[in-house]
């Protein structure tokens, strides 16, 4: 169709089922062979019929040959089954983040309601790969929240104005330009407003094990044995789609700078030319709905809180002790060298730790710091530090944004089995865990993730975080 001159969309309308990506690198790469399933291509059922499958739903190979042949563009067949577990890592930036919200309950409340806060929240807040969401909104509907992020969320009744004080930018980049984002993505966002996703994402209900620092702790609303709720998603696949536009039109338009590189996945536009703005412009915009996101989460949670405890969430005390942002790119001033310079920030596996006095930190945390939230894993609990007074000088105000992985999904997958890490976790540390399969499980198990203390103890070291209390969970929902 390409070679007889058939405009690129209305290929890709024919093979709705094939992805769009795949198509338009098929075509513009001009590659001498165009690789694709053939017609009698079998399913995993069928596949398996004939070879065999281990008992963790991978299959053995065995490698014939290995032999050196450059660089070649490569694709993964995305398909909708638990077996499938090859995931391509581009780099993507769509304002991951984490916040905490505090409760007036303790771990013995809690405690014989384990099973039933798992359910609720499970069946609440929707989960794993694809879409659904809190809300199915319109095209309208994404463009409001791109352009205003958490006061969208505040007039529609899914916030209250505290939650937007005890937001990192009060959840709103003034910087976005809805306009800058395509249609594509607008189209999945569209439809996931108000879910965690998938991989590393969670909810977890958590208690209060550790206080290092009082007078911090009580700033920040925190005592031992408090139930607190931490939730970790980002803007879903419309941040990721951001991305992938944005790289495939850097591709294009700046392939000299691309080839200086020393690795492709950092890939840019040059600060200031037209296509860096609209990125940045589309950057924000998904930021702003990567806010809204996390606060539909929480307006799901307190409902379930509601239901369970029979009263209302502000009986409980539900309120946000703070949202902060990863995995983004922010222009911020830094003194550089005695100067102070207006620089981009990117914060990849890493997130914002300002220290007391910033301007940009909430007034209520003024005077002790800014609240800084590091996930460990679901077996080893979490950390909430405050920005050390190092940080501004050290790392342009940053520090570790979790315990980061150990080892690769696929290994997960291979050393450990789902069904018993979740019932070890429960029947031994009294950890109630759910998740859309097994593979999740697997994938997200306590021995995947660094040890978080060392992580924090490397922080407090370097004075760029320092520790203010340690969670451990009680219950937690994976996609």
């Amino acid at each position: 169709m390409s070679d007889g001159g058939t405009p690129v969309s209305e290929i890709a309308s024919s093979f709705d089922v094939v992805n769009r990506r795949f198509i338009e690198r098929s075509i513009y790469d001009q590659r001498v062979g165009r690789p694709r399933p053939s017609a009698d291509f079998p399913d995993f059922e069928e596949f398996v019929e004939t070879h065999p499958m281990g008992s963790d739903m991978t299959i053995p190979v065995r490698i014939e040959d290995i032999r050196p042949l450059g660089e070649k563009s490569v694709y993964d067949i995305g398909v909708a089954h638990e077996a499938h577990n090859f995931v391509a890592n581009g780099f993507v930036v769509s304002n991951c983040g984490v916040r905490m919200v505090k409760t007036n309950l303790t771990y013995e409340d809690v405690q014989g309601h384990e099973e039933e806060l798992v359910n609720a929240l499970f069946d609440a807040v929707p989960s794993g790969l694809g879409g659904g969401g809190v809300v199915q909104g319109t095209t309208a509907t994404i463009d409001e929240i791109l352009d205003r992020g958490m006061q969208w969320a505040l007039d529609n009744g899914y916030a209250i104005e505290d939650d937007l004080e005890h937001c990192e930018d009060n959840g709103f980049r003034e910087e976005a330009d809805p306009s800058t984002v395509s249609d594509e993505a607008k189209n999945r966002g569209r439809k996931q407003i108000g879910s965690l996703g998938s991989g590393n994402h969670f909810l977890e209900v958590q208690r209060v094990t550790d206080i290092y620092r009082e007078d911090v702790a009580e700033a920040f609303g925190l005592r031992e044995d408090q139930i607190v709720v931490l939730i970790h998603c980002g803007s879903r696949g419309l941040g990721h789609q951001v991305c992938t536009d944005y790289l495939r039109r850097i591709e294009q338009d700046h392939s000299d700078l691309l080839e200086s590189l020393p690795d492709k996945e950092l890939a840019a536009a040059p600060a200031g030319s037209p296509l860096a703005e609209d990125y940045y412009g589309a950057m924000n915009a998904a930021i702003n709905f990567a806010w809204v996101n996390r606060q539909l989460v929480m307006h799901q949670t307190r409902q379930v809180f509601a239901d369970v405890f029979e009263t209302d969430w502000r009986d409980l005390d539900m309120y946000l002790l703070y949202d902060v942002a990863h995995n983004i790119a922010k222009k911020e001033t830094h003194t550089v060298a005695g100067e102070k310079k207006e620089l981009f920030v990117h914060r990849k596996g890493a997130t914002r730790a300002f220290p007391a006095g910033h301007p940009e930190v909430p007034e209520a945390y003024r005077d002790v710091g800014q609240p800084v939230i590091i996930p460990g894993s679901m077996g080893s609990g979490s950390y909430v530090l405050r920005g050390g007074e190092n940080s501004l000088d050290r790392t342009f105000g940053s520090t570790a944004h979790g315990a980061g992985r150990l080892m690769s999904r696929t290994q997960a997958k291979q050393e450990f089995w789902g069904e018993d890490v979740r019932d070890e976790l429960r029947d031994e540390n009294q950890i109630y865990v759910k998740a859309q399969s097994g593979a999740t499980i697997a994938e997200e198990a306590p021995g995947v993730y660094k040890d978080v203390d060392e992580v924090v103890r490397v922080s407090e070291e370097l004075g760029i975080g320092d520790s203010v209390a340690r969670t451990y969970p009680v219950v937690n929902i994976k996609g």
